[in-house]
């Protein structure tokens, strides 16, 4: 059964030798909606993607509100079977028995013709590849999305449509949003908060107090 609190992290540290990189972090993701994480490379971004992806443990604290939690992620690489067609990259994560049209259709939405979909990912671009990864993520039964840099790579024709399409599919559910752009935390109407040593205001439901060193 899935859980009915909160999805964040409390008084989180990790450390990587002696190196920490989250030091007594606190979070709490906007429920239903999205929280876009910022901060300079190596404030811990990715860290903390991992970490309520279940891929990581911290050193000390917690991270709550995830038992039963279906969660999905886009990484910063693609992480695509390069053998198979876009369509079947993306039916991996669907139930058995998942409608091939809504798969199709779906990646016609982000712009990858009839070729594109059905030749094995190896031979597309790296464009393609990522809304490929987009859209297998975002069609996965997840209530926790994990969207590490995902529209880094696209180009200015198709980010926009991509992106819209991301939050018109994840609308209700409650999404990290990893991103270094401003832009795109405003296009989500997101939470916004920095890894930056600093306390940062919550709209819509309290105070974060991202803490991290290095």
């Amino acid at each position: 059964m899935s859980g009915t609190g909160g999805i964040g992290l409390r008084g989180v540290t990790r450390r990587f030798g002696d190196h920490v990189v989250l030091d007594g972090l606190d979070l709490s993701l906007r429920r239903g909606g999205v929280t876009a994480l910022m901060g300079p490379n190596g404030s811990g971004k990715t860290t903390v993607a991992r970490l309520l992806l279940g891929l990581d443990r911290p050193d000390a604290g917690a991270v709550e509100g995830l038992d039963g939690r279906p969660r999905s992620a886009v990484f910063q690489e693609d992480r695509l079977c390069p053998q198979l067609s876009a369509v079947d990259n993306v039916r991996l994560v669907l139930a058995r028995g998942a409608d091939r049209g809504a798969v199709l259709e779906a990646l016609a939405a982000v712009g990858l013709d009839d070729a594109a979909v059905h030749a094995p990912v190896r031979e597309l671009s790296g464009g393609q590849r990522r809304r490929v990864a987009i859209v297998r993520a975002v069609l996965a039964d997840a209530e926790l999305v994990v969207l590490d840099e995902p529209f880094t790579g696209l180009d200015q024709a198709v980010k926009p449509v991509t992106m819209a399409w991301v939050r018109d599919r994840c609308a209700g559910r409650t999404v990290l949003l990893v991103t270094h752009d401003e832009r795109e935390a405003a296009w989500f109407d997101a939470q916004v908060v920095h890894l930056d040593g600093s306390v940062g205001s919550v709209p819509g439901g309290g105070v974060s107090s991202p803490r991290r060193r290095g």
